[in-house]
């Protein structure tokens, strides 16, 4: 798998930063603009960068299956197509967000029904192992009820829970960057060649995505990106078997579900902005409100770069705890 690898990632690198160069270039012409709320004046940045990612993804994952094909004559890939279509479903369901519009778009009860179906494809497979190892309770066969409901709240829950976490640049993607190495190394050590695969060719396209993505932002990532990569965390970790790292992963996440909900989940997650470009916060609704709030007891005056960086450590901590405690 690792000669592959030496291929098929440098196709998703070089496919995400052509096909996101060639992006921020056109995107203004069709008016698929959005505002960058942390800067002075407010000035316009392409957006639904999220399309060229999952091309560069897609293109990378297509040349590995090809050498495994036509050279190694190796056929077990149906579990990575059944992931395909599950990431090109949710990027479908971005497009429509994104289309929509900010505030216009899906309502909140929709997007967790429309990746319901992004579920389907892992969901008709069987995909994973339908025992799992529980915390207190020890391991546990959910027989039918895996595929029934296990998958779809993992695809459902990590598509939107990744999609919370947003708003400044270079977040996302470095998020994004961050579960994938975790996931990808667990996939190489236990073996999990299909989930080590899938991780590490996102992970190309992150990185080369994040390249244009990081401050200040050339392009932005919309929702085309975050439910097409939390969707593919879903379908790494059930293919891998590392549903408890994966969770593990997205504590951060769980913690900001909870601190929207003291919100109602109507507080935004964008910042104060002051006229020197610095961030204050008028309450705490988001993890990043808290990062906004703990820096600045910290160092005063907080910049976006700030908070990114303090959630790419959170994000890098919990990650070497989850590597750490489970394998």
């Amino acid at each position: 798998m690792e000669e592959v690898l030496y291929i098929s990632v440098p196709v998703s690198v070089a496919a995400t930063w052509i096909a996101t160069w060639k992006w921020i270039r056109k995107a203004p012409e069709v008016g698929l603009l959005g505002w960058d709320m942390h800067k002075p004046g407010r000035p316009k940045v392409p957006e639904m960068g999220g399309v060229p990612l999952v091309f560069g993804f897609v293109l990378g994952v297509l040349v590995y299956i090809g050498i495994e094909t036509f050279y190694l004559n190796s056929y077990r890939y149906t579990p990575i197509l059944a992931a395909l279509c599950t990431v090109l479903m949710a990027c479908i369901i971005g497009i429509m967000d994104d289309i929509l519009g900010w505030k216009a778009g899906l309502r909140q009860w929709q997007k967790p029904m429309f990746m319901l179906f992004a579920a389907m494809p892992m969901m008709v497979i069987n995909a994973g192992h339908t025992t799992m190892s529980l915390p207190l309770i020890g391991r546990v066969d959910w027989g039918i009820l895996y595929p029934l409901v296990i998958i779809p709240i993992g695809v459902v829950g990590a598509s939107n829970a990744f999609n919370m976490v947003a708003g400044y640049n270079g977040l996302e993607a470095g998020m994004g960057v961050i579960i994938f190495a975790a996931l990808g190394y667990a996939g190489l050590v236990m073996g999990k060649t299909s989930a080590a695969a899938l991780s590490i060719i996102m992970l190309g396209s992150l990185l080369a995505f994040l390249y244009f993505n990081r401050y200040p932002a050339r392009v932005f990532p919309g929702d085309t990106m975050t439910y097409s990569v939390g969707a593919l965390a879903a379908c790494v970790a059930i293919l891998g078997d590392i549903e408890k790292i994966a969770v593990t992963l997205f504590i951060p996440y769980a913690i900001d579900f909870f601190m929207q909900a003291r919100g109602r989940f109507g507080k935004e997650a964008f910042a104060n902005l002051g006229d020197d470009g610095s961030l204050s916060q008028s309450g705490i609704y988001h993890l990043t409100h808290l990062a906004i709030a703990l820096l600045r007891r910290l160092k005063g005056r907080v910049y976006e770069r700030d908070v990114v960086l303090f959630m790419w450590g959170v994000e890098a901590v919990v990650a070497m705890l989850s590597i750490y405690a489970y394998l």
